[in-house]
């Protein structure tokens, strides 16, 4: 801006000193002719009167001082002339017009000599007709004579306005330079910013207003990202990530969030990169990949513009618990095939023998007792797993009633009095009596199933307890034997359904595999969680806590 201004002030005072120039000369040239032109009148006065007076003896004694002073009787026959010229000028128009009017001027200007010369001719009372002529500069060689002056006026002039514009410049700048874009002073400037400064104040505010509105729109946006517990990318055309939460950090198992890089830095696998292509290219893709932190399920969409593809968005779910749920569920149904084909596979080979009369007469009653164990284990395996289903679904009757936990320990260690009786296993009963609001049918479940499992996995001569106690906000239910105990490594996996940790022992105990299972939804029934405490050799203790 300084450079344009001081450039623009050094053109002006060019032209304006060569338009001053020409003006100048053009009035000068004016001003001389009519100047030369006065002169010529007076002079050709003169000599007309000396011409009268003594006639050609005047002109030829007489000196001119370089003008050109021609004389010629009434027919245009020239009498004298300072110059050799034509010897008759009865044809030019000065001559004629000079005749007839009395005088006449004219002015002629010269190629060859490039000058402009001046006549003016004058009738004497004879009728012959003088004409005096002189000659001065041209407008172009005035011009010409005065380059020099105007050259080095105008190298002056461009330093003083070199000068000038750039102190100008700078004050017409200044004002502009010191202004505070932030927080502009329209009552401390020059009038002629004051509509700029008002307006860049009112931009300031609209700015602002935009600039709070999109911080907290991106701020809401984190927000609810951060807290979701899916992952969700963003990303450009290019591929190059513009946001990120952390879920999806952690669940692709990236170090950091990638914000600004390429999508493909969250996770490299070849699942991954194939969907994050087929997105781009304007496909919906869904996959499952493995991370270490487990199994994820990436859906990811193009977001299309206006015939073209603005970017892709990428979704990112934990499937980890739904892959090991459905593990689980083929592998209880699997376990459910195999313990109803092992008692139905009995009950069929042995009524089949019966049918048959294949068995012997002495056989039947043994027989009988077998088929009816195995109905008993079906019936028992079948109730069992209604009883989990239900507890699954939530289906358990949601009427709760006060319950004495303590009478209720009492009532399921009496229902297994002959279970315990035929391994010699004594019960004990210890604690409060808690009056626990819940529902009776499925703690009893939990208690008969824990009491049951003491006394089958106890051993001969054996003993279980049962102790009943409380806090202000927690009621508390254990059950401990003196039997074989539980490894470490097995104590995670107990609550699992069909779950055995000694096959070969399992086998020998009848049970269903589901009581455990049957305890731990139970107790989640109740909103509370059952821990496990075993060794080896020496017992084991189930606690259960419930929220009062």
């Amino acid at each position: 801006m300084t450079k344009k201004i001081m450039g623009g002030i050094i053109l002006i005072s060019w032209i304006a000193i060569i338009i001053t120039a020409v003006i100048t000369s053009g009035i000068l040239n004016r001003y001389y002719s009519e100047r030369l032109e006065d002169e010529l009148i007076t002079e050709a006065g003169l000599i007309s009167r000396g011409v009268e007076l003594n006639g050609l003896s005047y002109l030829q004694s007489a000196d001119f001082q370089g003008m050109h002073v021609l004389w010629a009787d009434a027919d245009g026959k020239v009498m004298f002339d300072t110059k050799d010229g034509t010897d008759d000028i009865s044809g030019s128009t000065d001559f004629e017009e000079a005749k007839s009017e009395g005088s006449s001027s004219s002015s002629k200007f010269s190629l060859n000599m490039n000058r402009s010369s001046l006549n003016y001719s004058l009738r004497l009372s004879d009728g012959s007709v003088l004409r005096v002529s002189d000659v001065h500069l041209s407008l172009k060689d005035q011009l010409v004579s005065i380059i020099p002056s105007v050259a080095l006026f105008l190298a002056a002039a461009a330093l003083g306005s070199l000068l000038a514009a750039n102190t100008v410049s700078h004050r017409i700048v200044k004002p502009v330079n010191n202004i505070d874009l932030d927080s502009p002073d329209i009552n401390g400037s020059v009038p002629e910013l004051r509509p700029m400064l008002i307006r860049i104040r009112s931009q300031n505010r609209k700015v602002a207003k935009q600039m709070d509105e999109l911080r907290s729109s991106r701020e809401n946006f984190m927000h609810i990202t951060e807290s979701m517990s899916e992952g969700l990318i963003v990303a450009d055309a290019k591929l190059n990530v513009l946001s990120c939460n952390s879920a999806a950090v952690r669940l692709l198992g990236a170090k950091e969030s990638g914000e600004g890089g390429s999508v493909y830095a969250l996770n490299n696998s070849e699942t991954f990169r194939r969907c994050i292509q087929n997105a781009a290219g304007g496909v919906h893709a869904d996959a499952v990949i493995s991370t270490p932190v487990g199994e994820c399920e990436v859906f990811a969409s193009p977001a299309n513009g206006a015939n073209m593809i603005n970017g892709i968005v990428v979704f990112v779910m934990d499937v980890t618990e739904k892959q090991q749920l459905e593990a689980m569920r083929r592998e209880f149904t699997s376990n459910v095939s195999h313990e109803l084909k092992t008692p139905l596979t009995t009950i069929y080979g042995v009524s089949d023998l019966i049918a048959n009369g294949m068995a012997k007469p002495e056989d039947v009653e043994k027989l009988s007792g077998n088929i009816r164990s195995e109905a008993e284990r079906l019936i028992n395996l079948i109730n069992d797993i209604v009883a989990l289903s239900k507890l699954d679904e939530n289906s358990v009757p949601a009427e709760k009633e006060d319950i004495d936990l303590y009478e209720l320990a009492g009532e399921v260690i009496g229902w297994l009095e002959m279970s315990a009786a035929n391994k010699n296993i004594t019960a004990a009963l210890s604690g409060s009596h808690v009056i626990y609001k819940g529902c009776r049918t499925v703690l009893e479940e939990v208690l008969y199933n824990l009491c049951d499992n003491a006394i089958k996995y106890n051993s001969e001569g054996g003993s279980y307890a049962v102790r009943v106690s409380h806090t202000p906000k927690r009621a508390f239910l254990t059950v401990s034997d003196t039997g074989c105990g539980i490894p470490q490594q097995h104590i995670g996996r107990v609550f699992e359904r069909f779950y055995r940790v000694d096959k070969s022992r399992s086998q020998k105990v009848k049970g269903t595999g589901l009581g455990l299972s049957i305890v731990k939804h139970g107790v989640m029934y109740h909103n509370g969680i059952v821990r496990c405490e075993s060794r080896v050799g020496k017992g084991t203790a189930f606690t259960v806590e419930l929220p009062m």
